[in-house]
């Protein structure tokens, strides 16, 4: 066989490596993994080293990765509490969208000039606007958890908020992929939409069914992760080529379809395993590596800056507003807002999704690691000080 053949075992043994190490390295200096993991791959990529170059097995690779972090993130979303948060967490999560969606969308335009409507300029600005929507809650979650206010009436709406959050951005994200694509038109994109949607509901009490009997015959057996492997496949593959929307919303879709089924943290678990091991590694440092620091100018740096700031004031404007009308008073506000600035492996799927279909540069990578940095360290530390004020007092 030929000798290149064998170069991927050497380029995912480099990855692996740089991506752990350079993880370890993040965490203790209380940074998430991810980032470490993206630098990793800047590091050994053509920016820096230029050891490990992108290939299309890479990429392959890098795609199994983020469909397996979507299902895994489905598997994790708890129906129980959203259903204890309900409405104001629904309203919440829909502002956290609306105003950073918005607000993105008229930086892009202010900052590089207004497009005509239906234009790729016009469709990479709104696509920057879709990256600010995503919220990641487990920073939040790990800070309320050690303040003792995570099971408290204000920790379980903002918990609940950054779920449906995520929900409705993956909504935003495959309608927006839909119309982009010229040779669909909008009403089309909304029907496939209505109708995986329709379909995934469907599925989701046949397959809950099913999942939930054999969960009780065959209880923590490997068959259950295998079978539930097949179903996040399958949807992913589905949504992707029956009703051309995003394949990470199939994958999310099936997780969500056992969440709640006795085993789901037993699936979690075992999904994590290739997941941490292998996939997501090669997905974070793929990234780093296909992010250019040569493309970095003065110009990329203001507007990076701007997006960082834009998208977290979003969240607090956009969050805190609608927690004050629906009757959360003081700083609490605050805090329902600043709970919901953190950005991680969401935010990066779908800026990845979104170069992938040619709708961003990939030079504004640079734009979302900056942010999921600056919003995973000044989160924790204002909701400390917050929390903090209000004991005091």
């Amino acid at each position: 066989m030929d000798e290149n053949m064998y170069m991927i075992f050497r380029d995912l043994a480099i990855i692996i490596v740089a991506a752990k190490f350079c993880g370890i390295v993040a965490s203790k200096l209380k940074a998430p993994q991810v980032v470490g993991e993206i630098i990793a791959g800047l590091l050994i990529g053509p920016s820096v080293f230029g050891i490990v170059s992108e290939s299309d097995f890479m990429i392959q690779m890098a795609e199994i990765g983020v469909v397996l972090l979507m299902f895994f993130a489905g598997l994790e979303t708890n129906l129980k509490d959203l259903k204890k948060t309900g409405f104001k967490a629904l309203l919440i999560a829909i502002a956290g969208v609306v105003v950073p969606l918005v607000g993105g969308s008229i930086l892009y335009f202010l900052y590089y000039g207004m497009a005509p409507f239906g234009s790729d300029k016009f469709y990479t600005g709104i696509f920057i606007g879709v990256i600010m929507t995503a919220t990641s809650v487990s920073i939040t979650v790990a800070t309320l958890q050690e303040l003792g206010k995570l099971k408290e009436s204000l920790g379980t709406t903002i918990m609940g908020a950054a779920i449906i959050d995520d929900v409705i951005g993956i909504i935003v994200l495959t309608l927006v992929i839909g119309f982009k694509n010229p040779d669909v038109s909008p009403m089309n994109v909304v029907k496939n939409t209505g109708l995986f949607f329709l379909l995934a509901a469907l599925l989701g009490v046949g397959g809950y069914q099913l999942f939930r009997f054999l969960d009780e015959k065959y209880p923590h057996t490997r068959r259950i992760p295998i079978f539930g492997l097949v179903l996040c496949l399958a949807l992913a593959y589905v949504a992707e080529t029956q009703f051309g929307i995003a394949d990470i919303t199939g994958a999310y879709v099936a997780g969500i379809i056992l969440c709640n089924i006795q085993d789901s943290e037993y699936i979690a678990r075992k999904i994590d395993i290739s997941s941490y091991m292998i996939f997501a590694p090669v997905f974070f440092a793929s990234i780093g590596i296909k992010t250019s620091l040569q493309q970095m100018n003065p110009s990329l740096l203001v507007f990076s800056i701007l997006f960082v700031v834009v998208a977290l004031v979003g969240k607090i404007i956009g969050c805190g507003t609608i927690a004050r009308i629906l009757g959360i008073k003081g700083k609490d506000t605050l805090k329902v807002g600043v709970g919901m600035m953190t950005r991680g492996e969401v935010a990066l799927i779908v800026m990845q999704k979104g170069i992938d279909e040619g709708m961003i540069d990939p030079m504004y990578s640079t734009s979302v690691i900056l942010l999921i940095v600056v919003s995973s360290i000044i989160t924790p530390i204002i909701l400390k000080v917050l929390y903090a004020e209000k004991a005091a007092a």
